[in-house]
């Protein structure tokens, strides 16, 4: 794959995130992803959902050929600003442990809820991977 990190000249950098990337390849998308084990069960937390939530992407996106350098947007749908915010420093450290250093676009938009009850975050991923 091929991509571009896209920062508009006198923007400031975004931190964690990449205002927008351009990417050539074979497009891979997952629904979005909740944070819960094969048995339907969710850890206690935001960042431990988000946790659980990255190695379900990640698993979704493997099933592709994809890991996390080819994923150029995500979407994140939380049901608490005010708890995002709290628990941003370990959810923080949670993507950094799955995804590396690898910040692509990204939006966090707070829900009134989420289909499973128990979901604190579900979360949208695109992938471009290389055409074999």
């Amino acid at each position: 794959m091929t991509a571009q990190v896209l920062q508009p000249a006198g923007w400031p950098r975004p931190k964690g995130y990449a205002n927008g990337m351009a990417a050539s390849g074979r497009l891979v998308v997952t629904a979005g992803v909740v944070g819960w084990d094969a048995d339907g069960r969710f850890p206690k937390g935001l960042a431990a959902q988000c946790d659980a939530t990255f190695a379900n992407i990640l698993a979704v996106l493997a099933e592709a050929g994809a890991g996390p350098q080819h994923v150029v947007k995500l979407t994140w749908y939380v049901t608490s600003r005010t708890n995002y915010l709290a628990e941003a420093p370990a959810i923080g450290a949670a993507y950094r442990a799955r995804f590396g250093k690898h910040f692509p676009a990204m939006a966090v938009v707070e829900v009134s809820g989420l289909m499973e009850a128990d979901a604190l975050v579900e979360i949208e991923a695109t992938a471009v991977v290389p055409e074999a």
